[in-house]
């Protein structure tokens, strides 16, 4: 790997399931910035299944845009970098081919399976199933559901380290008769990880024939007390890379190409997301919102104030494919209180069902972009209610409490996601991203994660923070350069209460002292203000909520902050917190 001071030209392409992507980042007066962009059809599926030449095209297209020939006459990308030819390095994220899918095994569903399932997700995987010894199956049940699974591997978790060794094995004696088959190639051995109880791994390797390939790890959940996820984590990455990725069409030559081992796509955008969490010191949510599935991320502070990263898969929840669940998930009551427009629900019904029939057509109207948005506001708070609920202190455990709920003592977890000590929250996919108005994409952010207290809002230029999250793995100043210079618009800052009161009564007041912004005022109760402040301006602020409000410093308690502007400004939302109660 080149020294990183050497590195003055980046290529950077995603690999979607639909379009490769590549980027183009150059070192300019010292600083990295992304240059130029351009895309192709992804290739991996017949006729053509190889995924190198989608990429080849992807980057010509970014080599012409530029005026730097990127590939030679042999099909191959020029390195390094001289005068108008080349680049310094190439590396790559890919999802084609459906992604990464796993089947999680466990013991207890709510714990040592649980674990599995972040260190799985953690990874960049979509979980496809999650088989455990009390979800209520009965054996011949998961047998036949493994059977019919097409996993690209399995990871199996179960116990504490001395804990049981029969029910990891009673799992292991699952699937090994079982026999799960590959989605890619048919002449490989399965890759089967172990991240279970150290003593029950040799009970397990015998459990095998040699149609599997077991890796054993260490425990992802040793002691009850404490998870253990980047042991499996790093597992994964590597079995990707040398098992599914190796078998995928046309894959063994993009490896071949990369200068950096190939990302799953949602694992390069955990890996940035926190990389801006640790390097800001502040907790952060992003969220991708595609055609079938919606992604959300998150950085907090754990119970132990270090950094837990967690991501959640809502595989039912898109804009497209999946349009028809929101709607009955959430309910038509739902999404028709955030259409201004007189649409009733056989309309609203009507809408719906044409999208299904034609999922890729985009709103020509603006009756149709109100519904479509409208849509989208339920489909992030309800995949933003499953990862809160997914998101939590470790179950199982006992928490520490006051002697008046000693006899309410649980042993569930607590989310750790809180909305009052979000800091940044951060949007991406199509709905949010390709919106007419800044406006626009900030209320359906507000609206569906109701963020509390003082939240920047931002959203991904164009989707390069895949690229951004494997170029981190290489020259994480580069990646940091980027992301803050290119890859995030700011929109500016939400100011939202928790709690609630009557419209029309104070909610809080509010004091603006800068260069660019002084004003003061009063929102009510109800009442949504914006105010101008710039892309690259802050201001200083005082805030004094009303009795029974809270922005962070405590119900009724006044404080100050600096807060960053953007393409929409400064958002007073005196709404508060619930926003209204809903059904769904």
């Amino acid at each position: 790997m080149l020294d990183p001071n050497q590195i003055n030209v980046i290529l950077a392409t995603d690999c979607g399931s639909t379009t490769t992507k590549a980027i183009l980042i150059e070192k300019v007066n010292g600083e990295y910035r992304q240059t130029y962009r351009g895309e192709a059809p992804t290739t991996v599926e017949e006729p053509v299944a190889d995924v190198t030449v989608g990429v080849l095209n992807a980057a010509t297209e970014v080599g012409e845009l530029a005026g730097r020939r990127l590939v030679d006459d042999n099909g191959q990308i020029i390195r390094p970098a001289n005068g108008n030819e080349g680049c310094d390095i190439y590396i790559s994220t890919s999802s084609a081919g459906g992604g990464l899918q796993i089947l999680v095994t466990g013991v207890v569903r709510e714990m040592s399976a649980a674990s599995a399932e972040r260190a799985a997700l953690g990874a960049g995987a979509i979980v496809l199933d999650l088989i455990a010894s009390n979800d209520r199956r009965r054996p011949h049940e998961k047998i036949q559901r493994i059977r019919e699974l097409r996993p690209d591997m399995v990871v199996m978790a179960g116990g504490t380290d001395g804990g049981t060794v029969k029910h990891v094995v009673q799992i292991a004696e699952l699937i090994a008769p079982a026999k799960p088959r590959p989605r890619f190639g048919s002449n490989y051995q399965m890759p089967v990880i172990y991240a279970g109880n150290a003593e029950a791994a040799d009970e397990v390797s015998h459990t095998f024939d040699d149609s599997v390939a077991l890796s054993v790890v260490e425990n992802v959940r040793p002691i009850l007390e404490r998870e253990n996820l980047e042991p499996a984590r790093d597992k994964i990455h590597d079995l990707f890379l040398e098992h599914v990725m190796a078998h995928a069409p046309g894959y063994d030559r993009l490896i071949a190409m990369t200068d950096a081992p190939i990302m799953p796509t949602p694992g390069a955008v955990g890996d940035i997301l926190q990389q801006i969490a640790k390097a800001r010191g502040i907790n952060c949510v992003g969220v991708d919102i595609g055609g079938a599935t919606t992604d959300v991320f998150s950085v907090f502070d754990g119970p132990d104030g270090k950094p837990v990263f967690n991501r959640t898969v809502s595989a039912n929840l898109g804009m497209s494919y999946s349009i028809s669940n929101v709607c009955a998930e959430a309910g038509m009551a739902n999404v028709l209180r955030w259409v201004k427009t007189d649409m009733d629900e056989r309309e609203l019904r009507n809408r719906v069902k044409n999208k299904m029939i034609r999922p890729t057509t985009i709103p020509q109207t603006l009756e149709a972009l109100e519904f479509e948005q409208a849509v989208a506001r339920e489909a992030l708070r309800l995949a933003y209610q499953q990862h809160k609920e997914f998101a939590t202190t470790l179950k199982g455990v006992q928490q520490q409490r006051t002697v008046g709920d000693t006899f309410s003592q649980q042993t569930s977890g607590q989310s750790i996601v809180d909305n009052m000590k979000l800091n940044l929250l951060v949007a991406s996919g199509g709905v949010l991203s390709h919106a007419p108005k800044m406006e626009q994409t900030a209320m359906m952010l507000i609206d569906a994660f109701e963020p509390e207290g003082i939240t920047e809002l931002a959203k991904d230029s164009i989707f390069m923070m895949p690229h951004l999250g494997v170029l981190a793995s290489v020259h994480p100043e580069a990646a940091m350069q980027v992301f803050e210079r290119d890859c995030l618009i700011y929109l500016g800052t939400c100011i939202a209460t928790k709690g609630t009161g009557k419209p029309g009564r104070a909610c809080f007041r509010y004091s603006f002292t800068g260069a660019n912004l002084k004003e003061s005022g009063e929102v009510q109760v109800g009442e949504l203000k914006t105010l101008p402040l710039g892309i690259g301006e802050t201001a200083e602020v005082r805030l004094e909520p009303a009795r029974g409000f809270d922005l962070g410093a405590g119900p009724g308690q006044p404080l100050s902050a600096t807060v960053r502007g953007g393409t929409v400004g400064i958002l007073l939302d005196g709404r508060g917190r619930p926003l209204w109660p809903t059904s769904a």
